[in-house]
């Protein structure tokens, strides 16, 4: 019944909003009672919030290509190959990654849930461009690495959102995966990409 709801819910976040989705319209959906949802969720946001962690543990292995390299190596490579897996991650889940993106700032648990999750993206990232600039990868000075990490992996979250909904010119992978990779490359390594 708990995978029922989730599938339910996930399949009818693509054809409605979350902040207009009902209970009653996942319990039909799902072919469930109210009692069984209840016994399982305390609402909609619980439903959301578990789709979420099901979608972003995956998102965290889409960054290890980068987050996780090897020192030695060009990193432009690896940051493409984390970019493309991130976009084509959203791209799977997007009616779930723009469902939280829209409404985590509505609903305590969900702001708590987005905020951690996108902070250990953060926290990834800065570790890997600390790791790249005491190797001479990266320039050393600058930002600070958490500062800069924070700004990058909200940026990227942003167009992540905007290319999920369709909006131009990031509707269009190539375009999306090569301005994210282009940004990341300039704000970390002071190159753009070749």
């Amino acid at each position: 019944m708990r995978a029922a709801i989730l599938e339910a819910t996930e399949s009818l976040l693509a054809r409605r909003p979350f902040d207009k989705l009902a209970v009653a319209e996942i319990l039909a959906a799902a072919g469930v009672s109210r009692a069984s949802f209840y016994f399982y969720f305390g609402g909609k946001h619980d439903v959301l919030a578990e789709l979420v962690r099901g979608a972003v543990q995956s998102g965290h292995a889409t960054a290890e290509s980068w987050t996780a390299r090897a020192g030695g190596g060009p990193p432009e490579p690896a940051l493409r190959r984390s970019v493309t897996a991130g976009s084509e991650l959203w791209r799977r889940k997007a009616p779930v990654l723009r469902a939280i993106v829209e409404n985590w700032h509505t609903d305590p648990q969900l702001t708590e849930l987005w905020t951690v999750l996108m902070a250990g993206f953060t926290a990834a990232t800065a570790e890997r461009i600390e790791r790249d600039r005491a190797e001479g990868v990266a320039p050393r000075g600058g930002l600070p690495a958490d500062h800069l990490a924070s700004a990058l992996t909200w940026l990227s979250e942003r167009l992540q959102y905007l290319a999920a909904a369709g909006v131009a010119p990031f509707d269009d992978e190539d375009v999306l995966v090569d301005t994210i990779t282009g940004v990341w490359l300039a704000a970390v390594y002071g190159s753009p990409p070749r």
